[in-house]
This record gives structure tokens, sequence and C-alpha cells, in this order.
């Protein structure tokens, strides 16, 4: 049985362009939802990744295969303005290359016949205060990492009966502990390499520890070469993608896969898939209202970012029901907003 208040809130993080209010909502609906009525909802139960599994469980079930991808990746909403606490607080964005303050989420997208669903999630939290010696400044730290998060997501997406086939990760995960954790499960992994990852490309080479630089390899155009890790005991597929950028600068991505029966193309092509968890993160910041809710308590900041997961996880589910991009529904959206409103203000007019 669904959650009446639970569906009226995700609807209403779709379709308003506001700020994300009780008040809002209550007057949205003209008052047959109380205001009181919405913040309980925020507040009197903590939502969490397990939730978020029961809610998109079925349409997973549909679409699921042995192809399937669990894609990995986390994302920072800015939230200058919030007073601190151990959600909202300071993380390093590698995107932009400093740190800023907002909230660090870690997402699991499965991305199989053409669908992309969120089914886990975690919220990066800092409660272990201490004083940096060098700055004297007061700083917050992790009781665990984002890489045994995302190991722990893995392993719960496998108790819940999850098909995939290889899990896809950016050079941020790509670690031996990770590594060694998903081919344990008996899954594989894609991954992005830092350009100073160091490869053997030979057995020989890789018994007398002659690792070199994988971008100062001669890895041949097109093609997948086996070769070692430095630190990882088993053998891997490597492959180097050249692109074109618009303006024309040259871009290389090394990739490591641990199936060995993949060549370029399979590996290549896989990994292309990835960019599904960036869509994701855009629809979560652009169409749900990631950062428009006032909530001050860490409760109901966490239900408030659960609930948007879950908004952008139905609003996906209409895009593949009408076959229309997301973001030109929730496009669509806006322009009916705005011709109600248009329409409203000429009778106002008129009657003056």
């Amino acid at each position: 049985m669904k959650n009446t208040e639970l569906e009226l809130y995700t609807d209403y993080l779709l379709s308003t362009f506001g700020a994300a209010t009780a008040t809002g909502l209550s007057a949205m609906v003209e008052g047959d939802v109380s205001h009181d009525r919405i913040t309980r909802l925020l507040s009197k139960q903590a939502y969490a990744s397990k939730d978020l599994w029961l809610q998109v469980k079925a349409m997973v079930r549909s679409v699921q295969s042995e192809e399937g991808v669990l894609i990995f990746d986390d994302t920072i909403q800015e939230k200058a303005w919030t007073d601190e606490s151990e959600l909202i607080c300071w993380h390093f964005d590698h995107c932009s290359g400093r740190s800023v303050k907002g909230i660090n989420l870690l997402n699991a997208v499965y991305h199989s016949k053409g669908a992309s669903i969120p089914v886990a999630f975690e919220l990066v939290k800092k409660p272990i205060q201490y004083c940096d010696l060098q700055t004297r400044e007061l700083k917050r730290k992790s009781e665990v990492t984002k890489n045994e998060l995302m190991r722990e997501m893995i392993e719960a997406c496998l108790h819940n009966g999850l098909k995939f086939r290889f899990v896809l990760m950016d050079s941020w995960f790509a670690s031996k502990e990770n590594f060694e954790f998903i081919t344990g499960k008996q899954r594989h992994f894609i991954a992005a390499l830092k350009n100073n990852r160091l490869v053997a490309l030979s057995e020989e080479d890789r018994k007398n520890k002659r690792f070199v630089r994988v971008d100062e390899l001669d890895l041949p155009e097109h093609a997948a070469v086996q070769g070692w890790l430095k630190d990882y005991a088993q053998a891997v597929r490597v492959v180097r993608q050249v692109f074109t950028n618009k303006d024309g600068s040259t871009a290389i991505l090394h990739l490591v896969c641990s199936d060995l029966t993949c060549d370029y193309d399979a590996m290549t092509t896989s990994y292309k898939k990835r960019w599904q968890v960036e869509v994701f993160h855009k629809s979560l910041k652009s169409n749900a209202g990631l950062a428009r809710s006032p909530t001050q308590t860490l409760r109901t900041q966490s239900n408030h970012v659960f609930m948007a997961i879950y908004a952008v996880f139905k609003l996906q589910c209409l895009s593949l029901k009408t076959r229309i991009n997301p973001f030109a529904l929730r496009l669509k959206l806006l322009i009916n907003a705005s011709r109600s409103a248009y329409a409203e203000l000429q009778q106002w007019r008129a009657a003056a």
C-alpha cells in the first residue's frame, strides 16, 4: 500500500518551481493537507536506502537482466547558507577542485534495458570533530569512507537479488579493496584509472615489479591489452580511449576491466553507461528541488533527500511511459504553470 503523503510530497517536488515548503504544499492542495501533517511526514521516521528499494523494486524486477550494470558516483549539493552539521559540512569537490559546504550523496543507479533506476543511496556524514594542528581549524571527518559505503551498498544490492554483470565507477572508487570485493562476489568491474596508476603488461614485469604509469604505456589504439595493476594480484584488461572535445582539444580516458573476455568495444560501450548517473544527479538537482528545502534538522534534511531521489525515479517512470525526456516533461509542467498564471492574470485585469 502506497503512502499517500509520500506520494503527494514527491509529486509536489516535481510540480513546484520555487522553494519546497510544507506551507507551499498545503497551499497547492488548498488546505486539504495541513502544514503540520507534512512536517510530521518529514520528521516522524528516518527514510533510508532500504525504503528506496521498496519503492523501486517492482520496476527493477521488470527490467533487470544479467547484462545490467550497477553504477556508483557521488555528488555534492551546495548549501552555503545552511547551518553546519554532521550532514551539511565541508566536502572536497573533485569536479571544481575545492572544498564546498553542502550535502555529499553517494548513489547507486541500476541501468538495464534502457531504464536507469536509483537502487541505493548513502548520505556522507561527518560526526567526528577534530582540530587541525597545522591550521588550528575545527574540522569534521566520517566514521566510514565512501569506499566502505559503496561496498556496503553492493552487498545490499546483492542481498536484494539485483542482477548485474558490471560495477561501473570513476577513478575515485578504483581501489584495490573495491576490486577485490567485487570479484569476490562473482561480479566484474570497469573503472577509470588515474594517469599515475602503475601497470605492468607482462607477468615477468609484474614479478620483477617493473610497473609503468598507465599514461606512459605504449598502448595500441582501439584494442584491449592484458596487464596487472600494482598491488592487485589478478590480471585485468586495459584500454586507452581518446576523445576529441567540442573545442577541438583531445582527452584521454584509461579503463580497466576484470573480465578478461572483454575487448575494446565491450569495455568502452559498457563504461559509456556510467553517464546515466550524471544524468540522474542533474535531474535530482534540476527537477526534484534537492536544494530548495528549508528543512532545519538532520532527520528532515535527510528525508527530503530521500524524497527527492524517489521523485526523480517517478519522473523517470513517466519518461519511459511517455517516451519524453525527463527534462522535457518538467519543461512542459513549467510552460503549463506559466500559461495558467498568465490566464489568471488576464482575468484579474479584466475584472479590475
